[in-house]
């Protein structure tokens, strides 16, 4: 399996850089601003964030027919045992798609600091205006913002629509748990996007405010 390609590394100190002129520390420093943003929202990244998202969601499933048995009190052994099998395998589910999402939130905090960093060096309106990446950026929020609506909803819905014999508490429980799931995985998606796209437009709104030497947004 051929390894990652890893994130572009920082800028070196101001003490030993030795661009020979602006034009290749501009070269270089598009090259890093391409793919540290390809990282934060391109295909590839936001393919990692739905299948933590799935197996998450997947996970929490196979639980929630354990979960739906204790509510309805079925505690026979011909239907708690498949229940216990299903929480078993919900759990191994659960357990990478836990690892994919705290992991992709960890990688994105690091690529906001070096871009952060090498967006420092200089001000290139053509270079900084690829940041914005409105496409991704579309499809960030709007992604993330129906995911938090339908967490939401299923959050509220299903302990209004549940009794003791559709599942009962643990029905609730089980409900409950996925909109959360949804919820928090919304905001995360909701906070990169919008916390990426304000930066860009930062960067790209003021072109002369600033020279090379003064204060540069940083990602939040």
């Amino acid at each position: 399996m051929p390894r990652r390609t890893p994130l572009p590394p920082p800028p070196p100190p101001p003490e030993i850089r030795n661009w020979p002129d602006r034009e290749t520390l501009l070269a270089d420093r598009a090259l890093a601003l391409d793919e540290l943003g390809r990282r934060l929202l391109g295909g590839q990244r936001l393919t990692l964030f739905l299948v933590g998202l799935v197996l998450v969601e997947l996970g929490w499933g196979l639980v929630g027919v354990l979960l739906t048995a204790f509510g309805q009190g079925a505690l026979d052994p011909i239907t708690l045992l498949p229940a216990v099998v299903a929480a078993c395998l919900g759990i191994g589910a659960l357990v990478p798609g836990v690892w994919l999402t705290v992991r992709g939130v960890r990688a994105d905090r690091v690529a906001h600091v070096r871009l952060g960093e090498w967006a420092a060096l200089d001000r290139h309106a053509a270079a900084d205006a690829r940041l914005r990446a409105p496409v991704w950026s579309v499809c960030w929020l709007l992604g993330s913002f129906l995911l938090c609506a339908v967490g939401l909803w299923i959050s509220f819905a299903v302990p209004a629509g549940t009794t003791r014999e559709n599942g009962g508490y643990g029905f609730v429980a089980y409900g409950m748990g996925a909109g959360l799931v949804l919820w928090v995985n919304g905001l995360i998606g909701l906070a990169k996007a919008a916390g990426h796209y304000r930066f860009a437009v930062r960067l790209t709104g003021r072109p002369g405010a600033r020279s090379a030497s003064s204060e540069h947004p940083r990602p939040e």
